[in-house]
């Protein structure tokens, strides 16, 4: 008899447990099995709340896209119940936010999400592709979790659980674990709500590859509608560069777990157009045209990526207050995007020339093109200032500028710490140091980040903060090149064979949908093929072209190399010709720089490659 009151005993204890972690957590059910209109169902199983009202929150702004997009109206027929089934009163005071009444009853509330990349385009929202969601029957969802999941008033530091039925087919590459072993259901825990955003899901046919790199395990995921591109294809090229990034970073490991989610779109229906990536803490999701020439796409993942992958840096690393207790429906903004954008973008060019990925005039290249890029934007703004207010006018239409001007602001920093330290010393020590002092679990305050890092490195550093980062005064970057020994020059520059200067069309339309050469003098590929003003190009290596795929022919011929072999189909005069020979890329002449003080040489070198 005791044995069996010590049985009951123990099961009370048992379900008493149970009960008190149901309300330590949030549960979120995400059915992807029963897709209803291009929708699909979100149940979320509420933790205890104590108050008469809650608020349930989907959110407004996440970090990383720096806009204002809304994900509240992607929400329909939100309804809140009591553990007897019963629906409680909701209101819904703007588009983002659910208030509920008798909150101290409440059970679960549900709702259908609508997925962003059918509609991109048709005017209801701007939201970058990489930071959208997609929903397609049995095939492909690109679960951006702030797109799905949202949190309660309040309960954001709670732990969550997302359970997520799905097809057996589909598998979902993430960084999350998955905590159960079946087929058609994944299990994720996460120790607060903006863990849940920083990790995104897609779920499609498996078509993956992993490596290891230093203890962090890299996973590379491709999602190609037509089958086009494989991970298997661009998985070397990935591998090569993420080795020499952790190379490049050394001792700096903030994930055991790094994902590279590549979703593929399809131009020929509607579909995601915004091209480019969205980094997380422990994933990076991208958005990339199916169509593109694998060597184009291998070249453009690589710039792209190896930005996204230096976040583990900044702001996985170091990041302020408004970083770590990010609100997403009143968010306040860090004064620092100069750092966490800036930094990011100086390292992943900065990388490639240390570790050999790209020469020493490539980089100057890069950089002279961020100088005459970001000269289109005030160079008096301050930038502090902008980054603090970046949601609102006029500041938010600067917003690009912090990959172009921030990154040159690393790269005067970078420059300043090597002429004090005699090359000893640079920008990652800098941020090395930085890691060390907060990391990912201590943030900073925005006020007292030039502070510490005059403290790290010199006056001089924190003096170049104030009156170029905090203050009105434009950067002099040919004196701190000239640091360097690198001084200003015109260089030759490769082109493209149909554009010049990468945006001045070298081709039009006639009235039939034909393609048609415009002037193009000095471009040495059409004088090479013998090419004329006003003839019609109609195939080139046996694909037909026209106004329906021009941008194709445009795509493609970006990725061509001198010497390759070239045919192409014409019509001049009303006559067809057959013109057959080698590609010869044009070249164009622009400012840029060159290292030509040869005093430098050591202090340049340190630079580059130290």
């Amino acid at each position: 008899m005791r044995t069996i009151i010590k049985t009951i005993a123990l099961a009370l204890s048992v379900c008493s447990v149970a009960t008190a972690q149901k309300h330590e957590d949030v549960q979120v059910a995400i059915n992807l099995k029963n897709v209803t209109n291009d929708k699909v169902q979100v149940t979320v199983t509420a933790p205890k709340l104590d108050d008469k009202t809650t608020t349930f929150y989907i959110p407004k702004i996440v970090p990383g896209t720096y806009s204002s997009d809304n994900y509240g109206k992607f929400i329909d027929d939100f309804k809140a119940y009591d553990k007897k089934g019963r629906e409680l009163k909701v209101e819904h005071p703007d588009e983002n936010s659910w208030k509920i009444a008798d909150a101290n009853k409440l059970e679960k509330v549900t709702y259908w999400v609508n997925d962003t990349y059918d509609i991109e385009g048709t005017g209801v929202h701007d939201i970058f592709s990489p930071a959208g969601t997609n929903i397609t029957a049995n095939d492909n969802f690109v679960l951006n979790t702030h797109g799905f999941v949202g949190y309660f008033e309040g309960k954001s530091e709670l732990p969550y659980v997302l359970t997520i039925s799905h097809p057996a087919s589909l598998w979902a590459s993430t960084s999350f674990i998955d905590e159960d072993a079946s087929n058609e259901t994944d299990v994720f825990k996460s120790p607060r709500y903006p863990d849940v955003v920083d990790h995104p899901i897609m779920y499609s046919k498996p078509d993956y590859t992993t490596f290891t790199v230093d203890g962090m395990e890299i996973l590379i995921s491709v999602y190609s509608p037509n089958g086009k591109i494989k991970a298997a294809d661009i998985t070397p090229d990935m591998e090569t560069m993420m080795r020499a990034q952790k190379r490049f970073l050394g001792a700096i490991n903030s994930t055991k777990k790094y994902s590279v989610l590549i979703y593929l779109t399809n131009m020929e229906k509607p579909d995601a157009r915004g091209f480019g990536a969205l980094e997380h803490t422990t994933s990076t999701t991208v958005v990339m045209p199916e169509m593109m020439p694998l060597d184009q796409l291998i070249s453009t993942l690589k710039d792209v990526v190896s930005h996204e992958f230096f976040h583990i840096v900044t702001p996985l690393s170091i990041h302020s207050n408004e970083i770590h207790y990010f609100n997403y429906n009143t968010p306040k903004m860090s004064e620092h995007l100069w750092m966490y954008e800036g930094v990011t973008e100086y390292f992943a060019n900065l990388f490639q020339v240390n570790q050999g990925l790209i020469t020493e005039d490539e980089f100057y290249a890069r950089m002279a093109d961020k100088i005459a890029q970001s000269k289109q934007f005030s160079e008096t703004m301050n930038f502090t200032k902008m980054s603090k207010n970046i949601l609102e006018s006029p500041y938010k239409d600067s917003y690009y500028n912090v990959y172009l001007k921030g990154a040159l602001i690393a790269m005067c920093i970078d420059i300043q710490i090597r002429e004090n330290t005699n090359g000893e010393k640079g920008i990652l020590d800098l941020m090395r140091n930085l890691s060390a002092e907060y990391g990912s679990n201590k943030p900073f305050n925005d006020d007292d980040l030039f502070t510490d890092i005059a403290k790290l490195t010199s006056p001089k550093v924190e003096e170049f903060l104030k009156v170029y980062v905090s203050g009105n005064t434009p950067i002099p970057y040919e004196e701190y090149l000239a640091k360097m020994g690198v001084t200003q020059a015109i260089v030759e520059k490769k082109g493209t064979p149909f554009l010049k200067n990468e945006e001045i069309p070298y081709v039009t339309i006639n009235s039939e949908k034909q393609i048609v050469l415009l002037p193009a003098e000095g471009n040495a590929f059409m004088d090479t093929l013998g090419l004329k003003t006003g003839d019609i190009i109609t195939t080139v290596n046996g694909t037909a072209y026209n106004l329906d795929n021009i941008y194709d022919l445009i795509m493609t011929s970006m990725s061509w190399k001198d010497g390759e072999d070239i045919t192409l189909k014409i019509k001049r005069e009303g006559k067809e010709q057959d013109i057959k020979g080698k590609v010869v890329l044009p070249t164009e002449q622009v400012e840029g720089y060159h290292a030509s003080i040869e005093s430098k040489t050591k202090l340049k070198e340190a630079w580059l490659k130290g």
